[in-house]
């Protein structure tokens, strides 16, 4: 007998991609959206698929997700977020795994990262495996500020069809979640004392260009390999930016970024 699966999404102003989202899944025994007080429609949205859409005042990426799976009630969880959709070829591994119960507890899916339009194959951000479908009870998201991911007590493998992300749609949305996810990864940075040397400055974000663009042959992704390196690059030193900023202005260890 065929297991029951959840989906878990978390949604803040997602109006305009969530119901892609959502029809992806679909044929889910179970999605649960998280709404965290959209002002836009991304609540009415959800509700035209699930009566399960919930409010809950946002408490960080993993806290919020960790609270979407504890409202799910079937064996099996998939994690998604409002700009990721499950392909026709990973529904029917999904669905593989459910009439097998498993083997394993976990899987890891490739996700395929959609940029300005056109899929990226290089550059680190393909296969960019993501650790989405378990078991209920087995796994949840480890409490860190930005980049969650998901820990599995037991045995992991890997699907091989892969979730679609609809990353960056244009350089003002790389920048504005650069800006963001900046500030937060340099305030778990500086809490630990850490991440706003010389190095962290000079070095690091070249050797994120360097790692992208040539070892992990960002070049052959054409001008988005290039644009995508130095994004990276920038993004990388910013972190690094706001953690010294905030070592200035507190000289303490821990100093949280403004």
């Amino acid at each position: 007998m065929r297991n029951r699966l959840s989906v878990a999404v978390i949604a803040l102003n997602e109006e305009e991609r969530l119901r892609a989202c959502l029809e992806s899944v679909a044929w889910a025994d179970e999605i649960v959206v998280v709404d965290a007080g959209s002002s836009d429609k991304t609540a009415e949205i959800a509700r035209e698929f699930t009566d399960r859409v919930l409010f809950h005042p946002w408490e960080g990426y993993a806290a919020q997700k960790n609270y979407a799976l504890a409202q799910s009630r079937h064996p099996w969880l998939l994690s998604l977020d409002a700009d990721e959709l499950v392909s026709p070829a990973l529904r029917a591994e999904i669905e593989e795994v459910l009439e097998r119960d498993g083997p394993a507890d976990g899987y890891q899916i490739p996700r395929q990262n959609i940029f300005l339009g056109r899929a990226v194959r290089h550059g680190t951000l393909y296969p960019d495996y993501q650790l989405r479908l378990f078991r209920r009870g087995l796994g949840a998201f480890v409490p860190t500020s930005v980049h969650e991911s998901v820990r599995v007590e037991g045995r992991t493998a890997r699907l091989a069809a892969p979730l679609i992300h609809e990353s960056y749609r244009s350089l003002d949305e790389f920048v504005t979640r650069a800006n963001r996810y900046s500030t937060l990864a340099a305030r778990e940075l500086g809490a630990q004392g850490r991440g706003g040397g010389w190095t962290d400055l000079l070095l690091r974000p070249a050797w994120r260009f360097f790692s992208m663009y040539i070892l992990h042959q960002g070049f052959l992704d054409g001008w988005r390999g290039l644009l995508l390196a130095i994004l990276y690059a920038y993004y990388v030193f910013l972190r690094a930016a706001k953690v010294r900023e905030a070592s200035l202005q507190d000289p303490e260890p821990g100093g949280v970024v403004q």
